[in-house]
This record gives C-alpha cells, sequence and structure tokens, in this order.
C-alpha cells in the first residue's frame, strides 16, 4: 500500500520590539545575565496585570498583509492554561478563536499556493537549562513578542516545506520585524506530519508534531525520518501515536517527548485583564501604507526595470540590504553608463563586501575594469611579433585554415602586455603580420 505525506507548519518568531508582549521590560535578553530582565508581570507575580504592546500587535498584522491574509476587524486575546516550569503564570496570553490573520497563502516557485491557517499573537516562555541532574530556568524571554504562523497541512515533502521556510524568513528580514535567526531562537520551527492512503482524500485521524527545531536542515531529516518511521508502523497495521517529539541530532531520530495535547486540554478563555481590540479599516490600511516592497514585488522589479537574468535576481534579492546597495550602485553607475548587468556581474561573481564597499567606488572598479589602455602601434608590433615567435603551432594552426587559433594568439598578447587593450585592433593587426 502506497502512502503520501501530508505535512503541516507552524512557526514561532520572535520580535524585535524594545520591549516585551505584555511590560516595560528590555525584550533584548540575548546573551544577558539569567532572571535580569523580569517583572511582577512577565514573572506571573499575583496581581500584575498586562499591557498590550501596541508595536508589536501591529508588526503581526503586517506579517499577516505580507502573507496575504484577511486581518480581523474584532480580536481578543485568550489564555492558554498549562503547567510547565518555564510558564509562571501557569497560563500563557495568546489567541485562541480570534487571532489577527487568517486565510492567506505563500506561493511556491512552481506555482503551488501553501494556505496560512492563521497568524496570531502571543508571548514567549522563559527558558530552561539542564545542568547535569538540575533544571534552571531563565525567565528573561518570558514575555517577549512571539508570532505564530499555522500552515494548512498542503506540504507532501521536505522539499516544498524548506522552500516556503526560506522564503516566510525572506519576508521577516524584508518587513525588519525579526532577524528570524535560528540559532538565537527567533525562529522557531514545528512541522505537523502524517501519512494518508494514497489517492485517499481524507485526513488521518492522527498526526505528530515535532517541536522546536532551530534550522532548515534538521527539519528536513525530521521530517524525512518521520515519513519513514510511520510508514514502517502503517505497514503493520498499526496507527502511529499522536504525540509530540523531538529531534536529536546525535542520533539522528525524533524521540518522543509527550502525548499531543488537544484544543480543550488548555481550558482555552478570553483574556480578562485585556479588552477585546477592534481595527478599523483606516488603521489596516495605514499599516498597509507603511510596509515596505515585498521580496516578490521586487523581483518583478529587477526583471522588468534591470532586465537582469533570473539567477542574479535570485541572489540579489534574498537580503533586503543588497537590495538596496544594488538600487543605490544602479542610480550611480546609470551616471557614468555603467549597465545594472555590470554591476550585477560583479555583485554576484567577485562576492563584494556591501558594508565595507561604497557604491561609488564599485562603479569606479568596473570603470578601472573596462578602461582600454592606447599603445603605439610600433610597441604594438613588437609584442605581436614576440607571440608570434613564442607560438609557432598557433601560427602554423592559423595558416593551415583554423580560424580560432588567432583568438589564442590574441589572449597571448593580452597577456604579455598586462595591458587591457582594444581587442579588435589588435585582431586587425595580428592577421596582418600572419599575413
Amino acid at each position: 500500500m502506497k502512502y503520501k505525506p501530508v505535512i503541516g507548519l507552524e512557526v514561532h518568531i520572535e520580535l524585535k520590539t524594545k520591549s516585551k508582549m505584555f511590560c516595560g521590560c528590555s525584550a533584548n535578553y540575548f546573551g544577558q545575565k539569567p532572571n535580569t530582565h523580569t517583572c511582577p508581570v512577565c514573572l506571573g507575580l499575583p496581581g500584575a496585570l498586562p499591557v498590550p504592546n501596541k508595536t508589536a500587535i501591529d508588526w503581526c498584522i503586517m506579517i499577516g498583509l505580507a502573507l496575504n491574509c484577511d486581518i480581523a476587524n474584532f480580536s481578543k486575546f485568550d489564555r492558554k492554561n498549562y503547567f510547565y516550569p518555564d510558564l509562571p503564570k501557569g497560563y500563557q496570553i495568546s489567541q485562541y478563536d480570534q487571532p489577527f490573520c487568517l486565510k492567506g497563502f505563500v506561493e511556491l516557485s512552481d506555482g503551488k499556493k501553501i494556505g496560512i491557517t492563521r497568524v496570531h499573537m502571543e508571548e514567549d516562555t522563559g527558558k530552561l537549562i539542564h545542568q547535569d541532574e538540575n533544571s534552571l530556568i531563565d525567565f528573561n524571554r518570558s514575555g517577549v513578542p512571539l508570532v505564530e504562523i499555522v500552515t494548512e497541512p498542503d506540504f507532501e515533502n521536505a522539499k516544498e516545506v524548506i522552500e516556503y521556510l526560506k522564503k516566510l524568513q525572506q519576508i521577516i528580514r524584508y518587513l525588519n520585524v525579526s532577524d528570524a535567526d535560528m540559532e538565537k531562537g527567533n525562529m522557531r520551527l514545528e512541522p505537523n506530519i502524517s501519512l494518508k492512503i494514497e489517492g485517499i482524500e481524507e485526513l488521518p485521524n492522527y498526526k505528530v508534531e515535532v517541536k522546536n527545531i532551530n534550522s532548515f536542515r534538521f527539519v528536513e531529516k525530521a521530517i524525512e525520518y518521520e515519513i519513514k518511521r510511520q510508514t514502517e508502523i502503517l505497514c503493520k497495521e498499526q496507527i502511529p501515536a499522536q504525540e509530540t517529539r523531538g529531534w536529536d541530532e546525535d542520533k539522528q531520530k525524533t524521540v518522543p517527548q509527550r502525548t499531543k495535547e488537544e484544543a480543550n486540554d488548555y481550558r482555552y478563555f478570553p483574556e480578562p485583564d485585556i479588552p477585546p481590540l477592534i481595527f478599523t479599516q483606516n488603521k489596516i490600511q495605514e499599516l498597509k501604507s507603511q510596509m515596505p516592497e515585498m521580496p516578490g514585488q521586487t523581483f518583478k522589479r529587477f526583471k522588468t526595470n534591470y532586465n537582469l537574468n533570473e539567477y542574479y535576481i535570485e541572489i540579489l534579492t534574498k537580503e533586503k540590504l543588497t537590495v538596496n546597495y544594488f538600487d543605490e550602485s544602479v542610480a550611480v553607475g546609470k551616471e557614468h553608463n555603467v549597465s545594472p548587468n555590470q554591476i550585477a556581474n560583479l555583485l554576484v561573481n567577485k562576492n563584494i563586501n556591501v558594508n565595507s564597499t561604497l557604491p561609488a567606488d564599485l562603479i569606479k572598479n568596473i570603470l578601472n575594469s573596462t578602461k582600454i589602455t592606447e599603445i603605439e602601434e610600433p610597441e604594438l608590433k613588437k609584442i605581436i611579433s614576440r607571440v608570434l615567435k613564442e607560438n609557432k603551432k598557433a601560427v602554423k594552426d592559423y595558416k593551415s585554415g583554423k580560424e580560432t587559433a588567432i583568438m589564442f594568439l590574441l589572449g597571448q598578447v593580452m597577456k604579455t602586455s598586462r595591458l587591457k587593450l582594444n581587442a579588435s585592433k589588435i585582431k586587425e593587426l595580428l592577421k596582418k603580420m600572419l599575413q
């Protein structure tokens, strides 16, 4: 029996706001001394009241807009109840049935659309640090703004998942709302994987979630491992357990963590300390107008305005910094008749550091490299004579009808002179002297 993978994704993005989601503590916790960025609100002390971070909410909606979502006019926060040491309140302030953004999509390179179920706002938890037989808790991360992006189960393989994740990371970085740095935990990946019998439309009655993966390579390995593991279970006419698993890089396998909870296990109810939020069309339009050009729009612009090939565009539009640098370089180059293609060629093939090279210097380098050195004819004849004496076989080949030999001789003249010479002038003189 053949099985087809059914894969959905949950991606958590930490926003780089100055303060946390519901209090005034600094959200810049990475590398700081444990438990130094805390207050009664993010420690969940009795009587402390949350105040939502307006910038974080605006950024969450902008992510939704970039992912082609519908923005809710009415939304609210909810309490997600569960007990774990890194959650000081015993609940997490999140969103349940009325998130900020719904029903979007991301288009892959082959035209396939991956549905976005929802984009919602919540707070991050503390961090557990395991030392020997002890577990320590650092609450610096507790309360940092976290956006969760949930897809439909539209992926059929790990390759599609990786392409989607790279596109998502690029969108987030273009918006400049997060560094989306997986090593620092700014972007955490959680695939949901199950298998269905090929040809049957109905979704499987179980799913396995692999939690908190922090690299594209690991997520690819975890998906491929799970497909293999679940296929073996189903072939024995058993059903894989509905559970949460983790990726063990040392063992190169997923390992069980806990039985997967359903929504009712979390006992969601509206957050009583935060009133519902209402967004007018004017407010949504205002946020739309603040959004920068998105990767897809930049790609089309580079193709239309600069007439570059898709390989160059792919590389040049990967980071917003490179896009801005290229646009500036084209503007400077226009004054000196340097084409966008010449600039793209240098940036892509010579690995130019855009942080330390000014666009004006880049154009100067291009102009210097294409400048033709004028040389007197008698001097040029001397160089050609020398090349002809040293390359008798090429001379013989040319005289016996091999036209391509002249290009070899031309190259040798350039090499011997160590100058940027007029190639057509050399070719003309070479022909005369060979006769």
